[in-house]
């Protein structure tokens, strides 16, 4: 069956409710019971939750094969909490685990060997990379990845659709009882918004921590209320390896003009008044962005009102300069945004379901003004990949991107019209990440265009002096420089399900042949 992107879902795949994509909005209003995780009541007086040992967690949970195990990803390609869980699980002869992350990346490649084995035949999360990636791509997992936006992912959690047997949370600090912030230790990662959802809907909660603290640890990002056992460990991440080279600031050439150009963007848009929101994905042109709003603010004497998602050094550089009111923060890529939510009584940590579920009453990207995003690729109906690369293996994440592009009144997609020898605008993307009716502008070193379903912004762009063009010529560009791509190889074989945020099917990702 093909839904609302044109997208072939195998029919084996719609069963149990599922249905394919039908527009950003098709659940829109739905009623629904919230699910809960079974609870072990503690009446008695209790000295402390602290274990001696993850094996000892193990098997205070009473561990069985067929559990569904989490993970936060606030350390990024700097944790330790996978491996070194997954490896006292795999030593005690457990299998058939699925693992629900809210993102996996590079660091976490020893899992890989696991589903090679067999052991690990389940994987949940928003991003899948490095070897995981590959293996996957390569029809090593026994069943289909299924793969969540940020907000997508606490939907599926908060429904029931994922039900987490055991949670294990990694905490720069962290009480006997299980108070547990992101801030302070030898680990400080700032906030632990991702492992908010797992905290309240996993049947147990196991607290890892380098830096155990008096109690009361507050305040607390995950609270003692809803933590089974704590652990302390030598070390639990290098916070050093937080940020990323995608999430530091560009000093490319061609980056900066693309971040000039969608600061310029923004001004001529209508949006563009006082207390207006913000947010930036973590490429390079987009975190330029920041600093090329900031001239344009004072010339017009304005400021926002919030800025959200993931924080770097830029949001953090215009909230001390009192450009912005305020940043909510559910994720911090660099050591400035880990140092800000300690200093500054305006930077406030938010759980991922208030940032964007869709499945709740409110959340802050439906507040959103502007949001400025990467792509590895853009098609010409604007639907974008963040996931697959030119290869077809699975290289990324959504992550915030679905969530934030649906919410947003002006999505602007930043990204150069090359990258080597691929063209990044094309006919048809590999996967689709994001709908091309949650996108508004495309921005290009070639070049800005705009989704004909946004007339009034192409009215607006057209007062400028703004390099406008269509995305069909965009594209003929891209492919007069180095050809249309050729199909890849792809087999029958669904690996990876792609969600919609509202957990819909929006794509597939099959089985794809390794290079010889």
């Amino acid at each position: 069956m093909k839904n609302a992107v044109n997208r072939e879902i195998p029919d084996e795949l719609l069963v149990n409710g599922r249905e394919v994509f039908q527009g950003s909005n098709y659940r829109d209003g739905i009623r629904y019971q919230k699910a809960a995780p079974k609870v072990r009541m503690r009446t008695s007086q209790l000295d402390s939750k602290v274990l001696p040992s993850i094996v000892d967690a193990i098997k205070a949970v009473e561990f069985k094969d067929g559990m569904t195990v989490s993970f936060h990803h606030h350390f990024r390609n700097g944790d330790y909490i996978v491996n070194m869980v997954m490896e006292e699980i795999v030593k005690m002869g457990f299998k058939d685990i699925t693992i629900a992350a809210s993102s996996l990346g590079t660091s976490h490649d020893p899992i890989a060997e696991y589903i090679e084995q067999g052991i690990v035949t389940g994987i949940q999360t928003s991003g899948i990379r490095g070897k995981m990636g590959e293996v996957v791509s390569f029809g090593k997992l026994k069943t289909p990845a299924i793969l969540r936006s940020h907000g997508g992912r606490v939907r599926a959690i908060e429904q029931g659709e994922v039900h987490i047997d055991v949670a294990f949370i990694g905490a720069p600090t962290s009480d006997c009882y299980g108070n547990a912030s992101g801030k302070g230790g030898k680990s400080d990662c700032g906030v632990l918004a991702y492992a908010d959802v797992d905290a309240k809907y996993a049947d147990n909660v196991v607290v890892i921590t380098d830096t155990l603290v008096d109690f009361p640890n507050f305040p607390a990002s995950i609270e003692a209320v809803d933590v089974d056992y704590v652990v302390v460990v030598d070390e639990i991440g290098d916070a050093s390896k937080i940020a990323s080279a995608a999430a530091r600031f560009s000093r490319d050439p061609r980056d900066l003009l693309m971040a000039e150009y969608c600061a310029k963007v923004i001004e001529a848009t209508p949006y563009f008044k006082q207390g207006f929101s913000f947010q930036t994905g973590a490429g390079g042109p987009s975190l330029a962005a920041n600093r090329y709003l900031e001239p344009i603010l004072r010339k017009h004497n304005i400021t926002m009102s919030w800025i959200c998602g993931g924080i770097s050094a830029p949001a953090v550089d215009l909230l001390n300069k009192g450009l912005c009111e305020c940043i909510v923060d559910t994720q911090d890529f660099d050591t400035v945004g880990v140092a800000s939510v300690h200093t500054n009584p305006k930077h406030f940590e938010i759980s991922t379901s208030q940032y964007a579920s869709p499945s709740n009453k409110s959340a802050f990207v439906n507040k959103l003004d502007y949001v400025i995003l990467a792509a590895l690729e853009i098609d010409v109906d604007f639907n974008v990949n963040v996931i697959t690369g030119s290869d077809g293996v699975l290289r990324g994440a959504p992550g915030g991107h679905p969530d934030t592009a649906a919410g947003a009144k002006c999505c602007i997609i930043v990204t150069p019209l090359l990258r080597g020898r691929m063209a990044t605008v094309c006919d048809s993307v590999v996967t689709v990440t994001t709908p091309g009716e949650c996108v508004d502008i495309l921005v290009t070193d070639y070049g800005i265009a705009v989704n004909p379903k946004r007339p009034d912004l192409l009215e607006a762009l057209q007062k400028t002096k703004l390099p406008l063009t269509t995305i069909e010529e965009l594209r003929d560009i891209a492919y007069s420089i180095v050809g249309a791509p050729d199909p890849l190889p792809f087999k029958d074989r669904v690996v990876a399900i792609l969600e919609a945020r509202d957990g819909t099917i929006l794509d597939v990702v099959r089985e794809i042949e390794p290079l010889k």
